[in-house]
């Protein structure tokens, strides 16, 4: 038996009835938790009040269990929540990189562009060159 309940009993008292034991325990250092769980709930127990507090309980275990299932929810609710975020960062990144590969994109196909222009234009030049040399130096002649 532990030390604080042994100082207020002798040996007499260990070997009697509930009663005297709980007297014994209930007389000092105890507050009213203590008190609830060694008396136990004050009240008779059957009738109306007890019917009065087995409905209470029954409602009090109902909003427990219905609390419950709210904060699985909300914990459920945020995981998804968190999944749909990692989602929407990795979509970002996604459309951040298709953007920056498709201006580099659109510049190489600028430039290939303006390359084709310029030999096709230095193709033209060769071309009047070669013909309008010849004729020019025949007539100049």
């Amino acid at each position: 038996m532990p030390p604080k309940f042994k100082r207020h009993l002798n040996d007499d008292e260990v070997t009697g009835s509930v009663k005297s034991e709980r007297r014994n325990l209930l007389e000092e250092d105890s507050d009213e938790e203590e008190d609830f769980f060694l008396r136990g709930p004050s009240g008779p127990r059957f009738g109306p009040r007890n019917d009065k507090i087995r409905h209470v309980q029954n409602q009090v275990d109902e909003v427990i269990d219905v609390m419950q299932e709210n904060i699985t929810k909300v914990i459920e609710r945020g995981e998804r929540l968190d999944d749909l975020q990692d989602k929407s960062e990795s979509l970002s990144d996604n459309a951040t990189a298709f953007s920056n590969r498709a201006k580099q994109l659109r510049r190489q196909m600028w430039w290939r562009g303006c390359k084709m222009k310029a030999i096709i234009a230095l193709v033209a030049v060769i071309i009047l060159l070669v013909v309008i040399v010849p004729i020019v130096l025949k007539y100049h002649t």
